[in-house]
């Protein structure tokens, strides 16, 4: 199973164990509105632009406000299955890239807003899929920074993520990493290098699509 299928099962289990009310890491939305969110993008075309498109917002909420109505069982069977029968996002190759990350973020929220969570092992093909993602990726997540950043991975390589100087340089494991990038810098273990006031500039940015 391809490390994005592995995640997007782990999520499902967990849903279905913490219930549709949980708190996540995504401010203001509980289990079921984190569930709908990944309804909508894989399989409202029509409703998913406004995750990234502010003059197609209000529509894409709305959407995802009457699909969260669902049964929560349903909503949770109906993320385990995947996008349409149809849809490329069914190619292994093209899942592995553009849900991986999505996933792995989404199970993070859920996990670490849940009292008492701990840390997992991540197993060795998610972690070479996350560090690819972020190599690749790091420069259009990382666009907001208000200074140079740099990206490294503990045991791996060092990314630069923004040109520019003076910089900070965030040091971690590349599953951390990818959860500051995405914007969840106070639920990431990670260390920060740098002048103070830029550091604290970092920590406070936007990160994320």
């Amino acid at each position: 199973m391809n490390p994005a299928q592995s995640e997007r099962h782990a999520l499902c289990n967990l849903f279905l164990e913490v219930g549709p009310d949980a708190p996540t890491l995504c401010e203001g939305w509980t289990t079921r509105d984190l569930a709908a969110h990944i309804i909508v993008r894989e399989s409202r075309p029509d409703a998913a632009g406004g995750i990234l498109l502010k003059p197609l917002a209000t529509y894409g909420e709305k959407v995802r406000k009457s699909v969260a109505q669902r049964d929560w069982k349903s909503l949770v069977e109906g993320i385990r299955n995947g996008p349409p029968r149809l849809s490329p996002m069914r190619l292994t190759f093209l899942d592995r890239l553009t849900n991986t990350v999505e996933f792995f973020v989404h199970l993070e929220d859920v996990r670490r807003a849940q009292p008492n969570w701990q840390p997992r092992t991540l197993l060795d093909d998610l972690e070479k899929q996350l560090q690819t993602s972020i190599t690749q990726g790091a420069r259009l997540m990382a666009r907001k920074s208000p200074c140079g950043l740099k990206l490294q991975i503990t045991h791996g390589p060092l990314v630069l993520a923004k040109k520019g100087e003076p910089t900070v340089t965030v040091t971690g494991e590349v599953g951390e990493l990818i959860m500051f990038v995405y914007g969840r810098q106070d639920h990431s273990s990670v260390e920060l290098s740098g002048p103070d006031e830029l550091v604290q500039a970092v920590k406070s940015t936007a990160f994320g699509v």
